[in-house]
This record gives structure tokens, C-alpha cells and sequence, in this order.
């Protein structure tokens, strides 16, 4: 027999190259794992392609490192052969560990084919040397070949299917189990290269056209080290970018998720808003369709918010509505529902068996938010007016059914507020009433259908005419004429006060000029200013504006604001009445007595009469204390240098005893109504005649 030697060098190679092969294969079963769609087939066949040339340059690597007393050569088709082989069998085991599961059986199936494979690749690998006469086998050996063969292939296909995952430390684990692996294969290949035996006399039939060279060893070490090294790079490359991309899509997901937040709830409150609000009450519906019982809806608005908001701003504003949510929330069942649908507004959703049950949470809302609210420092009132429907009952979707809640909200602040109040039918017809006037209120002011009525003002000395109130009506089409009282808390909710007040100021200056133009250059016009459009940072412009439109002298304008307006921000309000007694317009004090003036700030205001509120004249002659109060308010004025003035004169007892305290001047009925402007000037010159005749 030939006796044959190895290199240590090229021996030690093919083990590091095993290895190599290994690791790269356990990389691949990775990549594939989190592969999806066309990728999978690209990740097993470039897979299939690293792994069975780095296996069969094992393979061929120990075959050079393996030397006979005669020189040798490889045949190149059985070579190729042996190639395709261990390409085939290394795609199989990546397409095998890629499935979702791996049963024993599946294993041990898929290790015979695998085996057989690499034990394929070896012995086709050792026919190109085409020895003449043939390789003889030692069976003994050649069987235990087979055996690690198959063994190796079930311990690969075991570790790649379980380290194909990417968990903590993977890198460090594939590369312990590479070394197992490819000492696994390195024991096979070498178990096989010592069961061959070659007869003297033999010689190599591929030496003359095969493959042979001194070099030959290095070609296929460096070509086998480039292509893992793609492999490699490329599933590294793919792993670094899945991972980014996983951070990308985790991003986003977070993302969605703080979208969703803000798509469904209060970015104020957390609370849920109206969109999931709506959502709640549809599967509470369905849950009460398909189980039984019934559900309370409570629509809560906080009274005495806005004077809150208006006085310490709207960050003490947004504050106490933060409080108000959590200490609402923190008495609620886990299936109840506490949404903020804007502003001040919010609404409950609580299940329950019986619908009496509806009182007792209802009542419970409502001393909850009596409750002092301590806020940066600030001790807080506010109560809540609530408004209940029960479902099923008071409507048959939540539109109808938050409609109806909200129609009894308004009959329970206008009860007196602090309070709640379960719906009934016939609120719904002054809810659709109210906006339907809310809608006609929009089209009002461009179909002119607002007028002014002029109340005339007396001098209660000698009672000649001084001049006149400007009061605004609306001819409404089908509801006839409606006074400001059905109408200005509409205009002011939705913020058209300002529009109609302006018209109101224009048309006043406007009949105002006419009248001196017919010789009344003695009078004053009174227009009534409301709180919003006090506060409204274009009302000194637009009085100087309409008093250059009208050429209209700025002392012939007087404007009254209430008591309580001036003296809720005193310092803002000083600092408007100041530009406008700059400009030369007069100022009256209304509704004097009924708000909560500070001497200290009203001595300041730069306000040329007080005018004293209807209510206390109206019981003069009944109530001493109002008579007290009248004279109260008469000498303050006159100390503090003012006119004053007394509306709501309706007798002649009335009358004299206000001329009789130095009121400067009177109206009321008794003296003359609110009428048109033609009517108004047809009734003075009326009385003018009438006064010269006599």
C-alpha cells in the first residue's frame, strides 16, 4: 500500500475553514428566520452557495493537505460534481432549519439526506483523483464516516434551527457552536481520507487534464475566504440595516400610538374626547341591546369657570379644569366613561342595572366639583350643572342621545345652576328653538334686520329732553320683534356681539348726526356696551372711526358699560375708559349698586355720570333700604363729581323723589318708551308745540 502524509498547515486550514463555514451557515439560518416573501429563496440560494463552497473547500483543502509517494491531480467535472453536492445539501439544511417548527422526526429525516449529501460531496470528491487501479475502502472506517456524517448534519440542523433567532449574546453562542460544528465535519472528512487505502503500483488518471498545482491549495483557500467574507458582509450589512429598520418601524408604532392618544383623547385632560366618546356610547348601546340594563349619559359644565378664566388667566384656567378631571375620574368604575368635549364641558358615561341609580351618581358629580379646588395657591369655587339621559329612553344614538343631555344641562343652569336635571321631551323644543335663532342670528346682521328703539332721557329738573338710549331690537321674520334679552347671550356665545355692536355704535352715530343737524346739538346719544365687546382690543379704534364717519363731536357720545365690566379687570378697564375720555367721549357707570365697585378704583375711573340700576328705583316706594341705596349712590356720585342718572322712573312718586335727591337725570316710562327714531322726534316736537302753545 502507498502510505500517504498530511500537511499541518493545510490540515489546520481546512479546520479553520469548516469553522468559517459553519459560523456563516448559522448566520444564514438567522437571516433567513426574519426574512419574508422573495427574500427567504434569495437568503437560502446565496446561502446554499456560501456555505456549500466554504464545506466543499474544507473538503478540498484536506484532500490537498493529504500526500502519496506519486503525484496527483483532480479530475474537474467530478471535482464540479462534488461542488454541486455540497451546494444542494447546504441549501436543503437552510431550508429545512427555516421552517417554523423542526420535529424529531423532520430532524432525523433531514440528517440522513444531509449526511448522505456531504458523504456525497467526500467521495465523489476522492473518485476525481481516477486512481488506477481504484481506492480501496476500509469498511469499518468508511461506516463510522458515514456515522459522524450524519451525526454532524443532525448537531448542525439542531443548533442552527435554535440559534436562527436574534437573542442576547447569539454572536457569541453561533460562533462556540461553529468551532463544534466544524471540528464535527473536519472528524468526518478525515475519518473518510483514513479509510482509503491505494494499492502499490496506483497512479492518478486526473494528473495530465485535472486540476494540479503547487498553488492550487492557495486559489481555493483565498476564493473560498472571499466568498464567505461576502456572505458574511452581506448578512452583517442586512442585520445592521433589519435592526434600523426595526427601530424605524418601532418609532413609528410609538408614533401611531401618540397619534392615536391625540386622535382620541383630551391633550389637556388625557380624558377621552368627543371621537372616542362617540365610540363609548355606540358599544355601550350594543351592550345594552344585546345584555340588557342601561346606561346614564351626564353632561357636566362648569358654572363660574369663565369669571375664573377671565380674572387669573388661562393658565389658572387650564389648571382648574386639569383638577376638575382628576377628581372626577378618581370616583369612577372601571366601565365608566369621563370625557372633556371642549372648553368647560364634559360628559360621563356610567353603566348601571337601574336607572334610579342615575340620581345618586348625579348628585354625587355635583358635590364633588362644589369641593374648594386649591389651585397654584388659590383657593377655587365653582359648582357644575348637569343634564341626564338614560338609555334606552331619551334617544336612539349617541347624536340624539348627547343632544338631549345637553338640552337638560341648559334647563338645569337656567334652574339656578348647581344642580342637575334629567331631560324631558319638551326641552327639546326650546334647545331646536335657540338654534334655530342661533341660525337666523348669522343671517340677521347682512338681511338688516336689526333697528334701533330710542328711549328718551329727561333733565329732571325742568324735563326737557336731554337726549336718548340707543336700544337694540331685531325684527325677526317669522318671530316678530325680539328684545336683546332673546338674543344678546346667543350673540355673545358665539362671538357676533362684536359685529352687532359695532352696526349698533354706527347706527346710533349715525341718527345722532341727523339730529343735530335738525338743531338738537345739545344732546347725547347712550350706547350700551357689552362685556366682550369692552374687552375687545379694537373698540377704541372703531369709536374713533365711527366719529370721523359721521363727523360727530366725541362729547355727544355717551357709553355705558356695567358696573360689574369695569371692575372685573379694574386696571384693563382704566386703562380703555382712559383712551376713550381722551378722545372726548363720555362714560356712564350702569347698573350702579348691583356689582362689588372698590371706591379706590371707581375714583380713578375716568366716568362722567353713575347710572342707577331700574331695580332699586322700582321698589323706592316700598323698600327703605332701596331708598337708602338711591341716596347712597346719589352722594357718592355728586362727591365724587359725576351725573347721575336713574333709569326705570314709572310713577310720579318715584319721579319727584329722585328730582328731590339731585338726580341730574331721569327715563323710564313714565316719561317716555323705546320707539322708532321717527317716532321719537315726532313725540319731542310734539311736546315742543305743545309747551308753546300753553
Amino acid at each position: 500500500m502507498l502510505i500517504g502524509s498530511y500537511s499541518s498547515s493545510l490540515v489546520l486550514i481546512s479546520l479553520c475553514v469548516a469553522m468559517l463555514a459553519s459560523y456563516t451557515a448559522l448566520d444564514m439560518a438567522g437571516r433567513i428566520a426574519t426574512a419574508k416573501g422573495r427574500a427567504v429563496y434569495l437568503w437560502i440560494s446565496g446561502g446554499a452557495l456560501a456555505m456549500g463552497f466554504g464545506v466543499w473547500s474544507m473538503h478540498f483543502i484536506g484532500m490537498l493537505a493529504f500526500s502519496l509517494p506519486i503525484p496527483l491531480g483532480y479530475d474537474l467535472s467530478l471535482t464540479l460534481l462534488s461542488l454541486l453536492i455540497a451546494g444542494l445539501s447546504s441549501g436543503f439544511a437552510l431550508w429545512l432549519v427555516s421552517q417554523p417548527s423542526l420535529p424529531w422526526m423532520q430532524l432525523g429525516l433531514g440528517a440522513l439526506i444531509m449526511g448522505a449529501g456531504i458523504s456525497s460531496m467526500h467521495y465523489t470528491g476522492m473518485a476525481a483523483l481516477l486512481m488506477q487501479p481504484g481506492i480501496e475502502y476500509d469498511p469499518w472506517l468508511f461506516s463510522l464516516s458515514l456515522l459522524i456524517a450524519v451525526g454532524a448534519s443532525a448537531a448542525a440542523l439542531w443548533i442552527a434551527f435554535r440559534l436562527r433567532r436574534q437573542t442576547l449574546y447569539v454572536r457569541q453562542i453561533r460562533g462556540a457552536a461553529a468551532m463544534v460544528m466544524g471540528v464535527a465535519i473536519v472528524g468526518m472528512h478525515y475519518t473518510g481520507m483514513a479509510a482509503a487505502n491505494f494499492p502499490e503500483g496506483s497512479f492518478c488518471g486526473a494528473l495530465g487534464a485535472g486540476l494540479s498545482g503547487n498553488n492550487l491549495d492557495y486559489l481555493v483557500l483565498i476564493t473560498t475566504l472571499a466568498v464567505l467574507a461576502v456572505a458574511l458582509l452581506t448578512s452583517v450589512l442586512d442585520a445592521r440595516l433589519e435592526a434600523r429598520t426595526a427601530e424605524l418601524a418601532n418609532s413609528l408604532t410609538r408614533a401611531n400610538q401618540e397619534l392615536t392618544q391625540l386622535a382620541l383623547h383630551d391633550t389637556l385632560t388625557g380624558l377621552p374626547n368627543r371621537t372616542l366618546l362617540a365610540d363609548r356610547i355606540d358599544q355601550a348601546i350594543n351592550k345594552v341591546t344585546e345584555q340588557g340594563g342601561c346606561f346614564a349619559l351626564m353632561f357636566i359644565d362648569l358654572d363660574g369657570f369663565k369669571p375664573v378664566n377671565d380674572a387669573f388667566g388661562h393658565h389658572m384656567g387650564d389648571l382648574l379644569l386639569k383638577d376638575v378631571a382628576a377628581r372626577l375620574r378618581g370616583h369612577l368604575h372601571s366601565q365608566d366613561t369621563l370625557a372633556r368635549i371642549g372648553g368647560d364641558e364634559f360628559v360621563l358615561l356610567v353603566e348601571m342595572q337601574d336607572a334610579a341609580d342615575a340620581l345618586g351618581v348625579a348628585a354625587k358629580q355635583v358635590n364633588l366639583i362644589s369641593r374648594t379646588f386649591r389651585v397654584a395657591e388659590q383657593n377655587l369655587q365653582i359648582s357644575a350643572s348637569i343634564g341626564i339621559v338614560l338609555y334606552p329612553g331619551n334617544g336612539s344614538d349617541q347624536h340624539e342621545l348627547l343632544r338631549n343631555a345637553d338640552a337638560a344641562m341648559y334647563h338645569a343652569k337656567s334652574a339656578g345652576k348647581n344642580g342637575y336635571s334629567f331631560f324631558d321631551v319638551s326641552m327639546n323644543s326650546n334647545a331646536r328653538l335657540q338654534l334655530q335663532l342661533l341660525q337666523d342670528l348669522r343671517a340677521a346682521l347682512e338681511e338688516q334686520q336689526f333697528c334701533l328703539f330710542y328711549q328718551p332721557k329727561f333733565d329732571a329738573q325742568n324735563c326737557q329732553p336731554i337726549g336718548a338710549e340707543a336700544l337694540l331690537r331685531w325684527q325677526h321674520p317669522q318671530h316678530g320683534l325680539l328684545l336683546p334679552d332673546r338674543f344678546i347671550a346667543l350673540a355673545e356665545k358665539t362671538g357676533l356681539i362684536i359685529p352687532i355692536g359695532e352696526w349698533v355704535l354706527d347706527e346710533a352715530c349715525r341718527q345722532m348726526r341727523a339730529w343735530i343737524d335738525q338743531g338738537y346739538s345739545d344732546w347725547r346719544i347712550a350706547v350700551n356696551l357689552s362685556a366682550i365687546q369692552f374687552c375687545h382690543s379694537g373698540l377704541v379704534e372703531s369709536v374713533a372711526k365711527v366719529l370721523a364717519r359721521h363727523q360727530l363731536p366725541a362729547n355727544s357720545l355717551t357709553l355705558e358699560i356695567t358696573e360689574t365690566t369695569a371692575m372685573h379687570d379694574a386696571d384693563a378697564s382704566l386703562a380703555v375708559l382712559q383712551q376713550l375720555s381722551d378722545m372726548g367721549v363720555d362714560l356712564s357707570i350702569d347698573d350702579f349698586g348691583t356689582g362689588y365697585s372698590s371706591l379706590m378704583y371707581l375714583k380713578r375711573l375716568p366716568a362722567n355720570e353713575l347710572k342707577i340700576d331700574r331695580g332699586f328705583v322700582r321698589e323706592l316706594e316700598q323698600d327703605s333700604d332701596d331708598a337708602a341705596i338711591v341716596s347712597a349712590i346719589v352722594a357718592l356720585g355728586q362727591a365724587l363729581g359725576l351725573r347721575i342718572v336713574a333709569e326705570g322712573v314709572e310713577t310720579d312718586r318715584q319721579q319727584n323723589f329722585l328730582t328731590r335727591l339731585g338726580c341730574d337725570s331721569l327715563q323710564g316710562y313714565l316719561l317716555g318708551q323705546p320707539m322708532p327714531a321717527e317716532r321719537f322726534i315726532a313725540d319731542i316736537e310734539r311736546a315742543r308745540q305743545a309747551e308753546s302753545v300753553s
